[in-house]
């Protein structure tokens, strides 16, 4: 039999059965939608990562421990190691040494939870990340080292439905808000900065901070001074690409969590085709029996049931895929007013994904 002939008896056959049919590629679609939103939510994040880390942040970061925190590490460094530090970078080509504090506001609604950076108000925001610049009022000043006072990033300024003038909390405390960061600025857009001791006081940590950030006159030395440094200080070392490294093991976690999730969605749709295909099978039985008694092989009798499950896959994962567009548009839509990022990106590699998974199911089927 033709490879068209085939085909085209396959379609009929599961036209013949057009609810069923329809049900079934129902259940496989969505399972296949669940598993490309999934996928596509831990490439989102990896993008913004990877792009929020190889422009901004420190040429070398030195914490207690990185094991303790990630990428918001706990203020249990002493303020009197930033002195040490000074003189040890100095010689290797540091020009400017930060001493930061981070903290991080938990909470059940995201656009209630909040990162705040503590930083030195003398040298500014821009000691630690560059191109930041304000959209309203203005950005930290030496004058505010110690004041109740505070810029917003974008998102975070109107997530707290505050503007210039107007006061937000912090941790328990009223702050005053200075500034407003212009939006666009990916992560930055959520974060709120504050002089270093301010945060240190109403964060319960006076005298401690959380990290300190090196800035060199040659970047391209990072992974060099960052092991002298942590030999001689006795700290831990990281340069831009090891705290790339950190969020990109944290996400392949995730990314592990995420594909269990969806593979017992696909097994629930593979069931779901199997079914179909086996009551198929049971109600063409005379169907089949006249196909060999006119010749056809047993093998041709495979093939059509074959053909069946692969034309349904193919529907079921397409119409997934159509739905998991969608579904990402939504995500990104929520994470962009919420954050000002992306947090989902469709790859062709997620697509094959879902696609070859799907037509996987199908071809597995007895």
């Amino acid at each position: 039999m033709r490879p068209l002939d085939l085909l085209i008896l396959a379609w009929r056959g599961l036209t013949r059965r057009p609810v069923r049919t329809l049900l079934t590629a129902l259940g496989l679609g969505i399972a296949v939608a669940g598993l490309v939103v999934f996928l596509s939510l831990g490439e989102g994040v990896r993008q913004v990562f990877t792009a929020q880390f190889r422009s901004v942040g420190p040429d070398v970061q030195l914490t207690l421990d990185r094991t303790q925190g990630g990428l918001l590490p706990p203020a249990n460094l002493p303020d009197s190691v930033v002195s040490r530090v000074q003189a040890a970078a100095t010689p290797l080509g540091a020009v400017r040494v930060t001493p930061v504090v981070t903290l991080l506001r938990q909470s059940l609604d995201p656009a209630q939870s909040a990162v705040y950076y503590g930083l030195p108000a003398a040298q500014g925001i821009g000691a630690l990340f560059q191109g930041l610049r304000a959209d309203r009022g203005r950005l930290l000043a030496a004058a505010d080292e110690g004041r109740a006072v505070a810029v917003l990033g974008h998102s975070a300024a109107r997530n707290a439905g505050v503007e210039v003038g107007g006061s937000v909390d912090v941790l328990g405390t009223p702050v005053r808000v200075i500034g407003v960061l212009q939006g666009g600025q990916g992560l930055n857009d959520t974060f709120t900065f504050l002089p270093l001791t301010t945060l240190q006081r109403v964060g319960g940590t006076p005298g401690r901070i959380s990290l300190i950030a090196v800035t060199l006159r040659d970047p391209d030395r990072a992974p060099q001074v960052a092991a002298t440094l942590a030999r001689e200080l006795q700290l831990d070392g990281q340069t831009r690409g090891d705290v790339l490294a950190v969020v990109n093991r944290a996400l392949r976690v995730t990314d592990a969590a995420r594909i269990g999730i969806s593979v017992v969605a696909l097994i629930v749709g593979g069931l779901a085709v199997a079914n179909t295909v086996a009551m198929g099978v049971f109600e063409r039985v005379r169907e089949f029996g006249t196909l060999r008694a006119i010749g056809a092989r047993p093998g041709v009798v495979r093939a059509l049931v074959l053909t069946e499950s692969v034309l349904l896959a193919l529907v079921g994962g397409a119409g997934g895929v159509l739905v998991g567009m969608a579904g990402n548009a939504g995500v990104n839509a929520y994470t962009r007013g919420l954050a000002g990022i992306d947090a989902a990106a469709l790859t062709p590699g997620v697509i094959l994904m879902a696609l070859a998974v799907s037509t996987g199911l199908a071809c597995s089927q007895p």
